[in-house]
């Protein structure tokens, strides 16, 4: 997978990515990559500050660096938040009150979160679904739906500051609706 390309400056724009381990691999260091390339300032957050191992083709994959555990960062220093997917990383985290509650304030400020394939998952949890139009990786459809959310097979469908894809080859589309969020 390679960086995505994004045609906006980001520069002043501090980017957070919320993940822990079992993220997908590439759903973390795509949109990292490609929102760091356009000049935002991209934070890995993890529930403990520690480096997290990554997932891709069925299989443990690279780890990726911390830069801040959740408990040192503000929701408020940041202009989005990204979501990576991955099936175990967001099922450890829709079950950690803090990362509920960094989600949560990012969306009750109205700032833009981008989930990925499971990544919805923690917008269910955080009751950020209902009304909305969403898409995601096609095994948690109903449960997207069960939450209220209008599900469509879709790259990329942003509702308001909420903004969703469905896999890896979405990465590019995502990654610029995200960015395209972040500067209003």
């Amino acid at each position: 997978m390679s960086t995505p390309r994004i045609d906006r400056d980001l520069s002043g724009k501090r980017i957070a990515v919320l993940a822990t381990d079992g993220f997908e691999y590439s759903e973390l260091t795509g949109p990292r990559d490609g929102l760091a390339k356009a000049g935002a300032k991209v934070d890995v957050i993890t529930p403990k500050g520690e480096s997290i191992k990554g997932w891709t083709g069925g299989n443990w994959a690279d780890s990726v660096a911390a830069d801040l555990s959740l408990a040192d960062a503000d929701p408020f220093h940041y202009h989005a938040l990204v979501l990576p997917g991955g099936v175990i990383n967001p099922d450890k985290l829709r079950v950690d009150e803090a990362a509920m509650e960094f989600i949560k304030a990012m969306a009750t400020a109205g700032k833009p979160v981008g989930a990925i394939c499971h990544g919805p998952w923690l917008l269910v949890e955080a009751g950020l679904v209902k009304g909305r139009r969403v898409t995601s990786w096609k095994s948690i459809r109903r449960d997207l739906e069960n939450a209220g959310g209008q599900w469509e097979d879709s790259e990329v469908v942003v509702d308001g500051a909420i903004i969703t894809s469905r896999n890896p080859d979405d990465i590019p589309a995502f990654t610029d609706a995200i960015a395209k969020a972040t500067l209003g």
